[in-house]
This record gives C-alpha cells, structure tokens and sequence, in this order.
C-alpha cells in the first residue's frame, strides 16, 4: 500500500509541475503563467520568451530582449503569439504536445492559440540567437517558426514576403493590433496602410505615384525584404532604408510604431535606451489618420505634432484622437441653410467626390451645395499652371496644414452659426495612445479535493442516468398515445415558436405545388415554385439546389431567417429538411420582381423612386440592425419583389451570409457570389468582402432602375463602336456639365425614355448622385445602406416642406 502511495505521488509530481530548460522546450513540457522562472532563453542571453503581461490579471506570450532588470515594464517586445487575446494569469499554459502541435491555453482550459502542427517523430521548441522561436523535429525540419508571423517589429534577418504583413500596436501599452501595415502589394511594390476604424487608404509611397516615379521597380516576384545586422533595410523593389549609425555591430530593431511611422532603432547593450536611427516619415502629418476625421494635424520640429478639431467640430473621444472629431452642430442637407467658411493653406487628403478641372469659385461652390453629402470642397490649383480644379469632398480626413499649399479648403457650415467660426481652435499634443489594456481576467480556484470531485461527479453521473431512463420510458408511453398522422417534427410539423414558423414536411409542400408543376422564378440557388398552403395561403417555395451544407447548419440558418422581421424583406414561413431536399417557404408576391416589371415598362418614376428608398430600408436592416448582420451577396431586381401596392421586398436572402457580429474581421467566402454585372471589384480582386458588395450591387440596380439600361447589355450610345458599362456611360454623361441647366439637360440624356419626359428632376438627380456614390471602385468611398435612406429620407422630408 505504501509503494502504490509512493507511485501515485510521484506521478502526481511528474504531470503538475511545469518543466522548462534554458532554451529548449521539449515535447510533454510547459510553460506556466504563474511562474516567472519558466521562460525560454537563446544561448547567447540576447532574447527571452516567457509569458508578458499586458494589463490588469492579462498575460501573451511573447518574446522580447533581455534587460538588466527583468520588470516586465523595461521589457521591449519583439512577438507576440497572442497580441489580441490575452489569457488569464492563473492556470495559462504554454505546451508542447506529444502531436507536435504548441498550443496556449486559457484558464478555463480553451485553446487560444496554436501552431497547428503535427509530428510523428519528436519535437521540440528552442529560441535561437536571432530572436526566432523555432518548432523543430528530430529530423531538424522546422514545422513553424516565429520569423514567419511577425507582429510590429523585424529583427536582423527576419523576412518580410508576401505573405506576411507588420501590424503596429495600438498605443505604447496597447498591445493589441493598431492600425498601421507594412506589406508588399500585388504590384510587387512595398507599402504602408492606415487601416481605420471606418476607412483605409495607402499612404506610403505616396498614392498618387507610380513605383518609377516613386524610385521603385516592379520587375519582381519574390517580394521580399530584410534588415542586416549592421542596420541597411533593403527590398526586391529597390527601396532601402539605412541606419545613420550604419556598421556598427549593435541590437537592431525595425518597427511599425503605433504613429504610422516605420524608424529603425538600435542599442549598444541592454539597459541602455533605444536611440532611432532611420524612419521612413520626417513630417509626421503625411501619415494618414494620426488625428481622426474632421480634424487637422499641424507639425514643428521643436515641439511635434499637434491636432486640433476644425470649427464648429469638438473631440469624439477625448482620450483617442483615432475617432476624430465630431460637429457641435445638427448637419443639414439644405442648400438655402448652408454656407461656407474658408481655412486657409489647410489640405484634406482623398475622398473627394471628383476632380473637376477648369472650374470658377461659384462651379465650385454650387456643386458642393448640390450634393448632400459634400462636407466641404477643396478649391487649389497646381503651381506650374493659372487654371483651379474643384474637390468636392464627402469626407473630412488627413487634414494637413501647410505653407507650400496652393489652395483652400471651404468648410460648409449652417449660416445661423457661421459667425462663431472664427474663433480658434484648441490644439492637443498628440502622441501614441497610453492606456493601459484593463481585462476581466477572474479565475476561481477550486478548494475541493480530487476525491470529492470524483464522488460529487459518480453521484450525478448516476441520478443523470436515472433520469435518462425515465424519460426514456415516459417517451414511450407517450408516444403509443400520439395521433398516428404526427410526423417526427410534431403535430403538423410545427415548431414550438410564437412565431408560427413552420417546418414542412416535404410530402406536403409536394402536394401544395402540384408536384412542383409551376415555376415562377429560376437563379443560381434554386427554383422557385407556385403553391397552396394547406391553411389556403399562397406561398412561393423555394427548392435549393443540394449542397453540401449540413442538415444542423441549414435549420440553424433557417431558424435565424425565420426571426428577420422587415416591411421590405421577404417574409419566409417555414422550411423543409428532410434528407437532401432543402425548401423555404416564402410568402408570395403579387407583381413579380422588379426585373420583370423594368422589362415591361410598368414602372413610372415614383414608383421606382420608392423601390429604391424600400430596398435600401431592406438592406440597411440587414447588415446593421437584425439579430444577426446578413450579405446579401446577389442583389439584383431578380431578387427585388413587389407586392400589391409595389412595396419592394428584398429577397433569398436567406442562407447567403449570416454574419457574427463579434467576428466582424473574419467574413470569408469559398467563392465569388452574386450575378456579373452586379458583383463588386472585391470578389474579383479577392479583396476582404463587407457590407460594401451589397452597396455596390444596389447601386447597380438604382442606375438600371433610373435609366431603364441593363448593366449586362451594350451601350447603344457607345462612342467609336466601343462597348463601355451602364457605371462609366452615365458617369460621363453627368460629369461634363458645368452650370445647372446644363447638369439638368444632361440628367435628361440618360433619364428612361419610358418616362416621356415626366419625372422630377431633384429625386432623380439625387438617385443617380447616390448610385454613382454607392458603385465606387473604393468600398471605403460608398456610403453604407443607412446612410442611403438617410439621403433619400431627407430628399422627401426637404420636398415636405
């Protein structure tokens, strides 16, 4: 009896202590949080890994130069495995399985993150001299290594490629992703991004340039790019960066700061501050976003950066200037209530409705007031010539004060408050942000023994299996009782929903369509047939095509569907799942779709005015407001419907894409969806797909609604045989036109004949200003569906009055 206590103690001892070495971990080995001593350092003592904390009770691990002093305050952090998630300081673990995967866990034991790898010889994880963490097996294959996820900084040696991109941190004690990326483009050529909380935009090199403009070469295919030991940054498109205290052999580092700027920073040994020696910006203003929207960075060698808010806009956030700044005033859309105030030598860098050469003050002046959206417009003229251009601007951002500027910025304000403009602004030193990360990171501890568990565990195991077997038996009994014509789904297939959401039985939906004998509508999907419900509703069923969805996620889906509730979205009744036919039940539609009735010409101009406002209230309730945010991902006027007033009800949009809201940056899609001449340059360029695809989709619609032109037919009016699309041919059209009369003549030209010249000028001129808007090349320059009701809205409240 005393040697079996003395095995189990040992074993005990054996699996609960953590095990580390110098600068190896091997495979059935920890790390542990609570213990400062388990870390990983290189052989040289350069670098140590080890869990770092980075708020209140919230640890990574993460990698980073050995000091003197080992505070984790003095640390300088080169990577981070888990920068956006950090875990609890108690019961978190680093370890190596016998797989050959290295994951971190949780104290509640979930996997946070992971290598996922696997091995079936022996591994094991070692820091080397060069600050990469390397996972390598006995046969000296490297199955991952840290060089190969970079976080904010490269060290001597370390690849950036075309796969993997530099992320800043968010502030000096943020750790968490920010807002600015160093990676190469597919043009082969490296940039920055500001990647914002609303917009992006490259700022490095500077956008308007070519790469031979810009000093750089494209005649490349290996992107890469890497820094020396002695401190020279080099990249396969000829840019190159070198340390003023280029040669020495010193600690290097190359960062991706939380300002945007990219600086190399060197030391002679640890302890000492880290000097910088190189940085790709020496006016920190050029940097896009430093101060949010609607505000303006000012810079002096002597004393830094400033931001400040523009006149009549105060601070959103008074510890982020990030958020910008935000009006003091109520926004109007009235051209008779706005005015203009006038900032002298200030720029505004993108996001300009349009660039409008040769234009007058007043061409200028009204255009801006024309449209709804226009914040303000930059009026300037390029040194070399005596002629001024017009940039009307939809947004406020990178506001840049310089001398050097030739031109202005007019910023339309309401005229009761125009004379409060000129007082001056308060301006704020901006600086990274610093604030620390503050995490719930509670963890209890059990004071229970190991030998109460397993009692408190055997006794519910058996009153659960007690339990089981009565209702086991009550089921039986109740189910001899059961009204033999009850199916599996209950009586009549219904759920137990207040909403009377049904599920089908396929047998019955059979019988309501006659076997499926009357088609009325056909697309990439599925087929869409005529019925009569058993309670003499007429519906429309839709059978999908089989997919490989399984049965789980499609009533998942169905049953999310099924609790979207919008006058202009489809109603869907039930469904039916029953082995591998998948149905919805729809509610049917008198009028058909709106692609049926623009090929009829039975639409006049009001009609489809409120087809636009309805469908755009449709969309906007599905991305922003509804339980779950869906993508429509095809909206087209196949896919619009009309009732019996012509109400438009957006439809199948039922299994397209239902979206997490808490996974906002992670909406992926195995392939392209929607119909061509509809879908957006992002399914095309493989770009990240949002809420914009739908924007882009409804613009489509809009100016296919408003000139009665298919998108996917040729130009009839085409110049010189050449056959351009809908979006170029009435973006010409309107663009050449200069005074009012001549932008009135103009709308005319691409108005729908069908309308014979009845139309009001002012709805459609605002259509077409929204369509153009909504079909931008830039998903960041589209407005979202809300803000396409609120100018539509305000359209009609303005005629109101």
């Amino acid at each position: 009896m005393a040697a079996l206590f003395h095995i189990l103690l040992f074993l005990a001892i054996h699996f609960q202590v953590s095990s580390s070495t110098s600068d190896t971990l091997n495979k059935g080995s920890s790390l542990s949080v609570e213990k400062p001593d388990d870390v990983l350092t290189s052989l040289d003592g350069v670098f140590t890994a080890g869990f770092h904390q980075v708020g209140n009770n919230s640890f990574c691990f993460a990698i980073w130069f050995t000091e003197k002093s080992d505070h984790y305050k003095n640390r300088t952090i080169v990577w981070m495995a888990n920068r956006d998630q950090p875990v609890n300081g108690k019961h978190s673990k680093l370890s190596l399985l016998k797989t050959g995967d290295l994951i971190l866990t949780d104290a509640g034991q979930s996997n946070v993150w992971s290598t996922s790898t696997t091995s079936v010889t022996p591994t094991s994880l070692s820091l080397q001299n060069s600050g990469n963490l390397v996972l390598i097996n006995s046969e000296n294959v490297i199955l991952w290594q840290s060089f190969d996820f970079p976080t904010d900084t490269l060290l001597p040696s370390q690849l950036l490629t075309r796969n993997t991109i530099v992320v800043s941190m968010r502030s000096p004690s943020n750790y968490s992703s920010g807002f600015y990326k160093l990676f190469f483009d597919d043009d082969n050529l490296l940039r920055l991004l500001f990647d914002g909380l609303e917009v992006s935009s490259v700022y490095w090199f500077e956008p308007w340039l070519t790469g031979r403009s810009a000093g750089r070469s494209t005649d490349n295919s290996s992107r890469v790019a890497v820094m020396d030991s002695l401190g020279k940054f080099t990249s396969t498109d000829k840019y190159n960066l070198t340390a003023s205290d280029y040669g020495a052999a010193l600690q290097r580092r190359l960062t991706v700061d939380c300002d945007g700027n990219v600086r190399l920073r060197s030391r002679a040994k640890p302890g000492e501050n880290w000097v910088v020696t190189g940085q790709i910006f020496q006016d920190p203003c050029k940097i896009h976003g430093v101060c949010g929207p609607n505000s303006v960075c000012s810079y002096e060698p002597s004393t830094g950066r400033k931001c400040s808010c523009l006149p009549g806009y105060k601070m959103s956030n008074h510890t982020d200037w990030y958020y910008g700044c935000e009006p003091e005033f109520d926004y109007t859309c009235s051209r008779n209530e706005s005015s203009f105030f006038k900032l002298s030598k200030l720029e505004f860098f993108g996001y300009d409705y349009g660039y409008f050469t040769n234009y007058t003050f007043m061409q200028c002046e009204e255009l801006c007031l024309r449209l709804c959206n226009c914040k303000g417009f930059q009026y300037s003229r390029i040194p070399s010539l005596s002629t001024y251009s017009c940039y009307p601007k939809t947004v406020l951002l990178n506001g840049y004060r310089s001398p050097s500027f030739f031109g202005d910025i007019y910023l339309r304000v309401p005229k009761i408050h125009l004379s409060s403009y000129g007082l001056p602004q308060e301006e704020y030193s901006l600086s990274c942000l610093n604030k620390m990360v503050e995490l719930d990171r509670t963890y209890e501890k059990s004071r229970v023994s190991g030998l109460v568990k397993f009692l408190l565990w055997f006794a519910c195991g058996l009153g659960g299996f007690e339990i089981i077997c009565i209702l086991l038996v009550l089921g039986l009994i109740t189910r001899k009782r059961r009204d033999p014509n009850e199916d599996k789904y209950g009586k009549y297939g219904y759920h137990l929903a207040a909403t009377g959401f049904k599920r089908f039985r396929y047998a019955e939906l059979n019988n309501a369509t006659k076997g499926f004998s009357e088609e009325i509508g056909r697309g990439a999907a599925g087929v869409v047939y005529k019925a009569v419900l058993a309670d003499r509703r007429v519906a429309a069923i839709k059978m999908l095509n089989e997919t490989n969805q399984g049965e789980g996620q499609f009533l998942a889906e169905a049953n999310t569907i099924g609790r979207v509730n919008h006058m202009n979205l489809i109603e869907m009744w039930g469904y039916c799942s029953e082995g591998k036919h998948r149905l919805l039940v729809y509610e049917y539609m008198e009028h058909g779709s709106l692609a049926q009735k623009l090929a009829s010409n039975e639409l006049d101009w009001e009609k489809r005015f409120e087809i636009a406002l309805g469908t755009a209230k449709g969309l906007a309730y599905l991305h922003e407001e509804c339980l779950e945010w869906v993508l429509h991902c095809d909206v087209k006027p196949q896919n619009i419907l009309l009732d019996s007033n012509y109400q438009p009800k957006v439809a199948d949009f039922g299994l397209s894409k239902l979206v997490n809201r808490d996974d906002l940056k992670n909406w992926s899609f195995s392939k392209i969806r929607g119909t061509r001449g509809y879908i957006a340059p992002e399914w095309v360029y493989n770009l990240p797909i949002t809420s914009k695809v739908d924007v882009y989709s409804y613009g489509v619609v809009v100016l296919e609604m408003v000139t009665g032109k298919n998108p996917l037919k040729p130009d009839v009016d085409a110049i010189d045989g050449e056959q351009r699309r809908l979006i170029m041919w009435v973006r010409e059209k309107l663009l050449n036109g200069t005074s009012a009369s001549d932008i009135e003549a103009r709308i005319g030209e691409v108005i729908d004949p069908s309308f014979r010249g009845v139309y009001d000028v002012k709805k459609m001129a605002i259509l077409l200003e929204v369509a153009l808007r909504c079909v931008e090349e830039d998903r960041d320059a589209r407005p979202t569906m809300s803000q396409v009701v609120e100018m539509l809205v305000q359209l009609d409240k303005d005629q109101e009055h």
